[in-house]
């Protein structure tokens, strides 16, 4: 067998956030930019990145968008969202941990991270739920705000941290939005879609991923796919 990579989505995917990045976002808000837009942001959230979501959000209030800005938003935000995490009701889905235990003990298969979170926000969501150990390396979005171009540099992280060459076909992305299938054929990788978010197994399915599956409660069946 060759070696194979798993990049995992974060939100929706490996874990149901509870909405603790969009009211840290909410929080930031408020506190630096003296808006109250209630409990709901007025943008789209399910798949894009951080970045993607900072220039709505700038756009939406007024504010202009420079490189000096988008700083200062990203730092706002991660200071609000270890206020946030321990307010809402976040969770690991089922079969996630088992998931994690039998990739991590497995010596040929590998896996990081394909997310659209900011990594310091990956790292603090994933550590609230104790999960971050797991993951050595991935891509964030500090590399890119556009989704689609985030899987070169998890491929570039994975060669610096293992020494491996992954071909495309031994790569497999796991994601619950249209983004993450997306994401994934722009590599030319496979595509595992997990209908634990907002997206139904026939909305994800109409999309042509490689394998979907309702949830990842069957730790063998996720492995099946890419023994």
């Amino acid at each position: 067998m060759r070696d194979s990579l798993l990049l995992w989505d974060i939100d929706g995917t490996l874990a149901h956030s509870g909405g603790g990045g969009e009211q840290a976002v909410l929080l930031m808000i408020r506190e630096r930019y003296q808006r109250d837009l209630g409990d709901k942001l007025p943008v789209a959230l399910q798949g894009r990145t951080d970045t993607s979501i900072a220039r709505d959000v700038l756009n939406y209030l007024g504010v202009p968008i420079t490189p000096e800005e988008e700083m200062r938003y990203r730092e706002a935000y991660l200071a609000a969202l270890p206020k946030t995490l321990p307010k809402v009701n976040s969770y690991i889905f089922p079969g996630i941990r088992e998931a994690l235990d039998a990739v991590h003990a497995h010596p040929e298969i590998h896996q990081g991270l394909l997310t659209g979170n900011l990594r310091e926000g990956a790292r603090m969501k994933l550590s609230h739920l104790g999960i971050w150990h797991y993951f050595e390396f991935g891509a964030f979005a500090d590399d890119s705000h556009i989704r689609d171009e985030l899987g070169p540099f998890a491929l570039r992280r994975a060669k610096e941290k293992l020494g491996i060459d992954f071909p495309p076909e031994r790569v497999f992305i796991i994601g619950d939005t249209p983004h993450d299938i997306a994401c994934g054929k722009a590599i030319g990788a496979k595509t595992i879609a997990v209908a634990t978010g907002n997206f139904s197994i026939e909305q994800l399915a109409a999309l042509n991923p490689t394998h979907v599956f309702k949830d990842l409660s069957d730790t063998q069946a996720l492995l099946k796919v890419i023994l």
